[in-house]
């Protein structure tokens, strides 16, 4: 179990009020006049912090890491750091259970991914139809029995540490009078057979995020889906993440949100010291879950919202039916209010596949700036580009095409392509900043930054490119070091701000 480190502030040694288990240092203070040499992962304000502690307690302290006791009195500067750092009230009768149950949820390392696709087995009982279909799913059609019988399995267990508890998700659609359970199954480390726990999941609970935790040793996880009656069943993905509790979601504070038809959005805000701009970060392909750029958002020291998901590989580039999207521009929305900024105290930025989240839903709210390494918006030219210019170099863009246009024809390809310029297009860029930094032999999407020229037809708009040598991942280093560098340039030329190290 991961140890976790705790600094309590106040005139009480709580080491000395409340069992502190085995996992959880708590070290007392009665004054916070220097930044501490350890890292903790929460802060607990048992009095009102003095001014000149304050400034210190903001450097130090992580966003939904902060905890105050009724006896802080949150006004003044007080407020303004509850406010940057998220902090959450505790009443003195939850302490000890948040000391017992919950602390143990602020890790440092989070991590995400799916069950591969491709280590699905079929039952061999199963007399229906089987239809692959890349990575966005395999389809089973026909009659499944009157009983609840093993429809799908994983052929491969993975592995379950002590006290660790496991967040599923089971991405999955069906048709006709098709019931399904999903099926987990604990073994002893090294055994096929000693069953250490066993999990039954029916419909009802997967409508919502399954948590399992494991009480006994180390053991392995099986995987299954039961299913019963007639129709068809399409399994997408069976997701499995470390779990945050209540905290959140991958970091304390993430969010998730989800469609009727089981699709996901991950987004993290974090305040900053609440001053113009904020900074929205689309991830980039990712396979591993969670969310990309924290640590070069939270240099800049802006408020930042980082956002993310995690459809077919390593995703689907943000677009989808009109709620799944409207779940990108209200959240993007909802932290704008929060922080009453504009779209010209706002910035929208990404690498690669988060470029295209970024212009996509630029579109929406025309940014003050779009910083973009990368950048990729023809995506139905990324996937035709697959057979000839860049051979197995990305065959997700393959099932991207075929998830968003149902097929992988020629008509497809340009269905893709223009549901990108034809927002573009109606957008008005007259008060935005594009800053591109792009592969001058790109093998994705070539003409990237040639048709962002040719389609800004919007007067006043200003448009910065930076062309480097190389096949598309040939040199991210050289991209990432421009695409920081202009993030410098725009804070402290536009908003006046100095990057402090």
């Amino acid at each position: 179990m991961n140890e976790i480190r705790i600094l309590q502030l106040g005139d009480r040694d709580w080491n000395f009020e409340y069992i502190i288990p085995d996992n959880i240092v708590l070290d007392h203070v009665c004054s916070f006049l220097e930044l501490p040499e350890e890292v903790y992962h929460l802060y607990f304000l048992d009095r009102t912090p003095l001014e000149e502690e304050i400034e210190l307690l903001y450097r130090a302290v992580k966003a939904y890491s902060l905890f105050v006791t009724d006896k802080v009195v949150c006004s003044g500067k007080v407020e303004w750091l509850c406010r940057s750092r998220k902090a959450q009230c505790i009443a003195a009768e939850d302490i000890q259970r948040f000391l017992l149950q919950e602390a143990r949820f602020y890790y440092t390392v989070p991590y995400g991914d799916k069950l591969e696709l491709g280590d699905l087995g079929i039952n061999r009982g199963f007399r229906g139809a089987v239809k692959w279909n890349g990575n966005c799913g395999v389809t089973l059609s026909g009659a499944f029995g009157d009983v609840m019988r093993q429809a799908v399995f994983w052929r491969y267990n993975r592995p379950v540490s002590r006290g660790q508890v496991l967040e599923l998700w089971l991405e999955y659609r069906k048709k006709g009078n098709v019931t399904v359970s999903l099926e987990v199954i604990q073994f002893a480390a090294g055994s096929a057979e000693e069953v250490m726990d066993h999990w039954k999941f029916d419909e009802a609970d997967l409508e919502h995020i399954i948590q399992i935790e494991n009480k006994y040793d180390s053991g392995i996880l099986s995987f299954s889906i039961r299913a019963r009656g007639e129709g068809a069943l399409q399994i997408i993905a069976l997701h499995q993440r470390l779990s945050r509790g209540s905290h959140g979601f991958f970091l304390p504070g993430g969010e998730r949100y989800v469609t009727s038809e089981r699709e996901e959005i991950f987004a993290y805000f974090e305040p900053g010291d609440l001053k113009p701009p904020l900074n929205v970060y689309f991830s980039g392909y990712k396979i591993k879950q969670g969310f990309e750029g924290y640590f070069q958002m939270k240099r800049l020291g802006c408020p930042f919202l980082l956002l993310s998901e995690a459809r077919l590989e390593g995703g689907g580039f943000y677009m989808g039916n009109g709620e799944y999207e409207s779940l990108f521009t209200h959240v993007i929305r909802k932290y704008m209010d929060e922080l009453g900024f504009t779209g010209e105290q706002v910035i929208f930025s990404g690498l690669s596949m988060g470029t295209y989240g970024a212009l996509y839903y630029g579109c929406d709210f025309t940014p003050h700036a779009l910083i973009l390494g990368k950048p990729l918006a023809s995506i139905g030219n990324v996937a035709a580009h697959e057979k000839y210019l860049r051979p197995a170099g990305f065959p997700t863009s393959l099932d991207v095409l075929r998830y968003h246009c149902d097929g992988m024809g020629a008509s497809e390809v340009e269905e893709l392509n223009k549901r990108f310029w034809d927002k573009f297009d109606g957008a008005d860029w007259g008060r935005s900043k594009l800053i591109v930094s792009y592969m001058l032999e790109d093998d994705y999407d070539p003409d990237a930054y040639e048709r962002l020229c040719s389609h800004l037809r919007s007067g006043g708009t200003r448009l910065y490119g930076k062309g480097i040598h190389g096949r598309h991942n040939d040199n991210t280093d050289a991209i990432v070091k421009w695409f920081i560098s202009q993030f410098e340039q725009v804070l402290s030329e536009d908003f006046a701000r100095r990057i402090e190290e």
